[in-house]
């Protein structure tokens, strides 16, 4: 008995080494890993189904999607810009996120002010244009997208008319407004873009208003630089052609669709949790556009022939080379709608220039308000 019972006793021991290894090691594999980064997403509007907010809530998505247990994502949405959006981006600070992404311009302010008080949280000010040490800017070019749905909207157009509803006059909805204009004359000299001004990013019934004066004013195809699908609706209702902007779609408007201006942040914001998680961040400023694969067109509607969509795709391909520029012009100077020179001959725009752009071009019927 007292035999068996050492034997069992050193077959015990000997199990007890045998497994130790074993267990350690599996208690290192249980052990917390880095914790994830915490990264929050405000949003100026209702994630829809389609438009602004929807691309950067994809983006989001691509963030998890991408990194999985290294990253804990949160998001606010329908904050209006000034103080509701500092109260929301201060709080996001306080509860204990390292990467905050703010994008909408009017975020601008209210992210810098809350980013001194928290000087170890990271901010990404999307659209915004302002750096500080935890203040990162980032941007797309979108007037180059733009101008490519101009050449469609040149090719597509019977009336030589096209609508734009726009938001706000700053320099980013100039630029594709511009740039939309010039891409339509590129291929047809005729046309003329008449514009409405809302002074507001998000405000479907009134999008869809202005969408209706345009078109009882003879435009036959729309374009908006606002946050809805309602314009897209509204060409859809009224058997007019429309260009999409931010995301496809197709789904409010299948058969007014011309083409989608795509802009895609997955990338973007990937890497730039990536690089909180690895200590590595800095406050950059990134201005991508086709080139960087931050702006895309395509989508094309069904009442787009093969070869106006082989046309802009070639255009695309050039831009992506650097052979097409907007802001550049041919053998003749760029004037704008009070009849000034502003691109010489043979001239192209400076990023500074077009960054602070402020006129409409020839063509643009409408001012600055």
């Amino acid at each position: 008995m007292y035999k068996n019972l050492a034997a069992r006793g050193r077959s015990a021991l000997m199990a007890a080494c045998f497994f130790t290894p074993l267990v350690t090691h599996q208690a290192a594999l249980a052990a917390p890993a880095t914790p994830p980064v915490k990264a929050a997403f405000v949003y100026v509007a209702p994630i829809t189904e389609a438009g602004w907010v929807r691309q950067h809530e994809q983006g989001r998505l691509a963030v998890e999607a991408a990194l999985g247990d290294r990253v804990k994502t949160t998001y606010v949405q329908d904050v209006p810009e000034g103080a509701d959006a500092e109260r929301v981006i201060r709080d996001l600070a306080q509860q204990g996120h390292q990467i905050i992404f703010t994008p909408s311009f009017g975020y601008t302010e209210p992210t810098l002010k809350v980013a001194r008080e928290f000087p170890q949280v990271k901010f990404e000010s999307i659209t915004g244009y302002k750096t500080a040490a935890n203040v990162a800017v980032a941007n797309a070019r979108y007037y180059e997208g733009r101008y490519l749905a101009g050449i469609a909207a040149g090719r597509m157009s019977k009336s030589h008319v096209a609508g734009y509803v726009a938001g706000f006059p700053i320099p980013e909805v100039l630029q594709g407004l511009n740039a939309f204009m010039l891409g339509m004359r590129s291929v047809d000299p005729q046309a003329s873009v008449k514009v409405v001004w809302l002074n507001a990013w998000f405000d479907p019934p009134r999008e869809r208003d202005a969408a209706m004066t345009l078109m009882n004013q003879g435009a036959d195809v729309l374009a908006f630089h606002t946050g809805s699908s309602a314009v897209m609706a509204a060409a859809q209702e009224r058997g007019k052609l429309a260009v999409a902007y931010h995301s496809d779609m197709r789904k409010v408007a299948p058969q007014a669709q011309i083409l989608a201006v795509t802009h895609e942040w997955g990338a973007y914001y990937t890497a730039r949790v990536k690089a909180v998680a690895e200590g590595n961040w800095k406050p950059t400023a990134l201005w991508g556009g086709v080139r960087e694969g931050m702006i895309r067109v395509g989508d094309f509607g069904p009442q787009v022939p093969q070869a106006v969509q082989n046309e802009v795709l070639a255009r695309q391909k050039d831009m992506a080379a650097g052979r097409l520029q907007p802001f550049k012009a041919g053998a003749q100077p760029v004037r704008d709608n009070q009849g000034h020179t502003v691109i010489e001959p043979g001239q192209a725009l400076s990023d500074e220039q077009i960054l602070n752009l402020n006129w409409l071009v020839e063509g643009v019927q409408g001012s600055l308000r």
